[in-house]
């Protein structure tokens, strides 16, 4: 399974790939930008988007918008490390673009919920119809 990480901080960057390490075999991209993000989305569409909402370049909102735009089709899990109405109002909007959001976590994610999301991810990934 290919999996993008987006986030302006290299810390969590390591950290979620680290995590991803340990649930098992993935493919894993990461970006710090939002720009070489959809960069990365165009030459290779991920089965999962981990993406958080804060970052300097374009907030998360608009990423996920221009994703869209972008007809990704893949699973997303968003990140945040602001509150939990942001989440939820953030996870909404997404998935009124037409993104398969699969949940929206505080950071730093617990590796237990990190590992149910890329399950959630897998099936999504079966069952989304072939190109």
């Amino acid at each position: 399974m290919r999996v993008l990480l987006l986030d302006d901080d290299s810390f969590m960057l390591a950290l979620l790939e680290d995590m991803l390490d340990e649930l098992g075999s993935f493919d894993v991209a990461g970006a710090s930008s939002a720009k070489a993000a959809l960069a990365l989305l165009a030459q290779a569409p991920p089965d999962l988007l981990i993406c958080d909402l804060s970052m300097p370049d374009m907030d998360g909102i608009e990423f996920l918008r221009l994703a869209a735009e972008a007809s990704y089709r893949g699973a997303v899990v968003l990140l945040s490390g602001m509150d939990a109405g942001v989440l939820r109002a953030a996870e909404r909007l997404a998935m009124a673009q037409g993104l398969a959001i699969l949940g929206a976590c505080s950071k730093p994610v617990a590796a237990t919920e990190l590992g149910r999301l890329v399950a959630l991810a897998a099936a999504h990934r079966q069952s989304a119809p072939t190109p």
